[in-house]
Formats: structure tokens, C-alpha cells, sequence
């Protein structure tokens, strides 16, 4: 399991003939699981086609520092900010000097003067440029300001010389990048999450619905795929964004929720059934808006929606499941039966009926219990809880 999992990596491709390196590069780091984006000086282009790795990253190779379909989509800034570490292989002698002058003549340098996060240099040079004291001063400075460096490698170079300067292999930069990352609890795993409320449509207009705003479904998703886990989120209807790293499928009724789990279960490590599904729909949803008056608006017949969360643990039975019970009296009680009844791993029970943590608010408290194990966890921001959820999740699943 990788520490790149999920990690958003800018790779710059600056010129020098080390930049045919970089294709290969680019194959590692998305191997490891990072998302990669790639950057290109021009001069870079005189030795690698953009279409080249176009085609490896599955992603538009940025090249030109203002074009008015990068700002549209994801502009220079945002690449930026969007970038866990910007990866520069090769660094060329002169791209160097640029970053020390705080150049901002092309995209990839103007890449590095915005963004605050991690940059790795893999410089890649004669080994007589390498050497010289410009260069070293150069170094230095890179070094003083928090530039980590992987290389040079001694060896032949393209102009015959022998010596340092060439750049890294590939797979040694790749697992150079590993090690700047700590391993998650969860890389690797794929993670399934319901989030928010079901809408069960009376007519046209109107629907049964509750009050769950997902936030701590969504918190969950967040901390999973922080922890390194490929997310995939099914959420109702709610007014949230979704969290960086993770997939959303958006749903409306308690029947298509079903439908997406159930899809998406054969490929689930982990499934958290964090959402407030209803229990019943409208037996026949009216075509048109009912009318007052009408003689069948005084009684709405309900049957019962499917349950999401036992019948993902009877058809997966390998997966790791994790229900929420929200009650409003005897909670643990409530949901040691549920935990047993739906043959669950964990369970998350926590009282709706206490203002402080009930839907919508922005903190929560829980019980986590499973078949050998109760913890309680006290108030706090369901962000700070959802971290601690998965990692307790991360721990109970370990144990097989």
C-alpha cells in the first residue's frame, strides 16, 4: 500500500534530454495511486511531446502560462493550490536559476511562486555545469528554502562525460516520493459511504423526507480518503461539497441509494452506511399535484423501503460493514440489536434527540460498539470525530 494513494502530485517536465525520463515517471507515480497533472517548459517540448504524456495521464498536459480554456477549467493558480507537491524531473542548470530569482516567465516557475506545498527537484545536467559554484550556490538557496532535492546520480552521460548529473531513475524518484508521505491506515482500500437523507416522492411537488444534513457522512468520506482509501460516496440530496479524493454519486429516493450500494459493493473493502434513509415510501406516487380537498388527501399509504445496510452484509458477506443507529431513547440498547440483527462489524450509535448533536448541528457524540468492543466518544466537531471513526475503523478491520 502506497503513500501516494490519492496524493495530488504536479509534475514539471523541464528540457534536457533526461526529459524522456519523465513518461516513465509519470507510469510510476500513478501506479502508487497519486493523481498526477503534468506542467512543461517549452524547452521541454523540444525533447517530449505533451501528446506523449497526454496520453499516459489521461489528463491535458499544461503547457502556456495564460490560455483561455486553462483559466476556465483549472487555472494556473488553482493548479497551485490543487497540488500536494510539485515534482520537477528533470530540473534543468537553468530552470534552477529561475526558481532561486523567482522567475515567473512560463507556467511551470510560476507554479512553484504560488503554491506553499512541497517541491521536489530531480536536477538533471552536464556534470561539469553540476559542479560549478554557480550552480552549487544555487543549491544551497533551493536547499535553505525548504526545496527538497532527490539526485543527481553519477554516471555516462548523453555528451560522453562521466560524472554526476544525471537524473534519478525514475522508479528511485517514485519511491523517494513515498517516503516524503506517511502511509494511511486505509491505503489501498476502497471505501463505500452513504451520506444525507432520502427524498420519497408523494407527487410531483411534495416528498417524505428527515432532518440529516451529511455532514458526518461527508466528514467520514473526508478522513477515509485522507487515510488513504479510494472513496466513493452515494449522498441524498444535500448541500454540501464533495470531499476532495472521492467519488460522489448523487441519489434522490431510498430505492436508488439501494441500487447504487448495491452496484457498487462488489469492489467495497469498507462500506459505512452513514445515511438517513427513510424507512417507508409512498406506495403510488400521484402523476399530478394532489389538490385540497381531493377525497384520497386524507390518507397516504406507506410500504417499506429495502434495507440498504443488511442486505449489502448478506450479499457481501467479506466486506467490512459499519452501520449508524440514530435513536432517540435506550441508544446503546437499540443498537446492540440492530448491530446483531443486520450481522454487522460495527455499529455508531448516537442520541438525535440531544439538541447538541442532533441533524444539522455542526458536532457530534457517539458509541462505537462492535461484537467485543464499546467506546464511547465524547463531543466534539464531526470533522475531529470522523478522523477518529476511521481510524477505529481502520483498526477493528485490520484485525480481520
Amino acid at each position: 500500500m502506497s503513500s501516494l494513494s490519492n496524493k495530488r502530485i504536479l509534475l514539471g517536465v523541464t528540457g534536457g534530454i533526461a526529459a524522456y525520463k519523465s513518461a516513465e515517471l509519470l507510469r510510476q507515480l500513478i501506479s502508487l495511486g497519486a493523481d498526477v497533472r503534468v506542467a512543461m517548459t517549452p524547452a521541454a517540448q523540444a525533447f517530449i511531446t505533451p501528446l506523449t504524456l497526454q496520453a499516459l495521464s489521461g489528463k491535458p498536459v499544461h503547457t502556456e502560462l495564460i490560455t483561455p480554456e486553462a483559466e476556465a477549467a483549472m487555472g494556473h493558480i488553482e493548479l497551485a493550490r490543487w497540488a500536494d507537491l510539485i515534482l520537477i524531473a528533470p530540473c534543468s542548470a537553468d530552470f534552477m536559476s529561475k526558481l532561486v530569482a523567482g522567475e515567473a516567465s512560463d507556467l511551470l516557475s510560476t507554479l512553484y511562486l504560488a503554491s506553499k506545498n512541497l517541491t521536489v527537484i530531480a536536477p538533471a545536467m552536464n556534470q561539469a555545469m553540476w559542479a560549478s559554484a554557480a550552480t552549487q550556490a544555487n543549491l544551497d538557496i533551493l536547499r535553505h528554502r525548504n526545496v527538497v532535492v532527490c539526485g543527481p546520480a553519477s554516471g555516462e552521460q548523453a555528451c560522453g562525460d562521466i560524472g554526476f548529473g544525471r537524473m534519478e531513475e525514475p522508479a528511485s524518484i517514485a519511491e523517494f516520493c513515498e517516503s516524503l508521505f506517511e502511509t494511511g491506515t486505509l491505503a489501498g482500500k476502497r471505501v463505500l459511504i452513504t451520506a444525507g437523507p432520502t427524498r420519497e416522492a408523494i407527487d410531483p411537488v411534495r416528498y417524505l423526507s428527515n432532518h440529516s444534513s451529511g455532514k458526518m457522512g461527508y466528514a467520514l468520506a473526508e478522513a477515509a480518503a485522507e487515510a488513504g482509501a479510494k472513496v466513493t460516496l452515494v449522498s441524498g440530496p444535500v448541500n454540501l461539497a464533495c470531499p476532495d479524493h472521492v467519488q460522489r454519486i448523487d441519489v434522490v429516493s431510498a430505492q436508488d441509494m439501494f441500487d447504487a450500494v448495491m452496484h457498487e459493493g462488489a469492489k467495497t473493502d469498507i462500506f459505512i452506511g452513514a445515511a438517513a434513509v427513510a424507512d417507508f415510501r409512498v406506495e403510488s406516487v400521484a402523476e399530478n399535484k394532489i389538490k385540497k380537498g381531493q377525497d384520497d388527501t386524507s390518507q397516504i399509504k406507506l410500504v417499506e423501503n429495502p434495507d440498504i445496510i443488511k442486505s449489502f452484509a448478506e450479499r457481501y458477506a467479506d466486506a467490512f460493514v459499519v452501520g449508524f443507529a440514530a435513536e432517540t431513547t435506550n441508544v446503546v440498547e437499540y443498537a446492540k440489536s440492530k448491530l446483531e440483527r443486520k450481522k454487522l462489524n460495527l455499529i455508531i450509535a448516537n442520541d438525535v434527540s440531544d439538541k447538541r448533536i442532533g441533524f444539522n448541528s455542526a458536532d457530534n457524540a457517539v458509541v462505537v460498539i462492535g461484537k467485543q468492543t464499546e467506546q464511547k466518544i465524547e463531543l466534539q466537531s464531526k470533522s475531529s470525530l470522523a478522523r477518529k471513526l476511521i481510524a477505529t475503523i481502520a483498526d477493528e478491520h485490520s484485525k480481520g
